[in-house]
Parts: C-alpha cells; sequence; structure tokens
C-alpha cells in the first residue's frame, strides 16, 4: 500500500525524496520479492513501539488479510508484559485509541502475560516461568492477579 511521508533513504541511492510517498509492504509474502530500495523495519525498538504507524499496518494485515475478520464484529484481548514501566504503558493508550476510533472494536480487553498463561492452563493462582527471547521471567499470579512486590513470594509459595 502507498503512505504517505517520505523514506528514509540513503543519499547515495539516487531515489527521488520529494516524492513525499513511500511504499510499505506488510506480511511474510512480501519479503520473497527483490526490489530495490527495500528497507525491512521493525515498529520496536526495545520492547517499545516507535513507529505507530506501521503497527496499524502490521494489524490491519493481520486482521483484514491473514484472520480474514471484520474488527468491528470482534472484541480484541491485548496481551502486555508484567513488567511494564509507566513509558511503556502508554502503549496500551494508543493500542486502546487506535482500535477503538480506526477499527471500531465492540470490546477490548487488556491483561497481563503472565495471568493468561495462569488462566490457560486452569489455575487463578500460579507461578509463571516465560523463558525465551534472551530473558527468563518469573511473576507470581495470585487470584487472578500480578504480585506486582516481591516480598510477597515468600508468603504466596
Amino acid at each position: 500500500m502507498d503512505i504517505d511521508g517520505t523514506a528514509d533513504v540513503d543519499e547515495n541511492s539516487g531515489a527521488d525524496k520529494n516524492k513525499g510517498k513511500c511504499k510499505l509492504n506488510v506480511g511474510s509474502q512480501s519479503l520473497g520479492y527483490r526490489r530495490d530500495y527495500m528497507e525491512v523495519l521493525s515498529p520496536l525498538k526495545n520492547g517499545v513501539v516507535v513507529d505507530w504507524n506501521i503497527v496499524d499496518n502490521i494489524w490491519d494485515h493481520a486482521l483484514r488479510e491473514c484472520l480474514l475478520v471484520d474488527p468491528k464484529e470482534r472484541p480484541m484481548l491485548l496481551a502486555e508484559p508484567c513488567s511494564n514501566t509507566q513509558e511503556q504503558r502508554e502503549f496500551c493508550q494508543q493500542a486502546a485509541e487506535l482500535m477503538y476510533e480506526k477499527y471500531k472494536v465492540p470490546a477490548l480487553f487488556l491483561a497481563k502475560n503472565a495471568v493468561l498463561t495462569s488462566f490457560a492452563s486452569g489455575r487463578a493462582t500460579s507461578l509463571v516461568i516465560d523463558s525465551g527471547g534472551g530473558s527468563t521471567t518469573d511473576v507470581p499470579v495470585l487470584d487472578g492477579y500480578v504480585l506486582q512486590k516481591r516480598e510477597h513470594i515468600l508468603t504466596f509459595l
């Protein structure tokens, strides 16, 4: 899809920076074709969303092309890490704004990853150990709530 904005291209590439449009290809099949001046971008930097336009296009592709659903007809569930800082919590506000205003979802629920993992195993109370992606975290969940303060772990166990 064509989007407004200037593409970040190298000065020596000879591309016309004054066009004001760049082509955004979303999806794994788009990577299968060679394109001149193509750049693979991630909307995340250090776990924080830095480009909401790319996130919007990824969600649009996932909902409409991969899942083949109309977001207006489905409630959405978004998961967030338990260790989010206040800066990272702004993601939740912007994600909710995007879901309600653009996709017109009827309902939105935001949950912590550890709580969803605990409920998926059929338990409201558990110790969730998540290992992968270069880090390992352990999160105590008590009655569906994440225990934030670590001194509660002794009473939990």
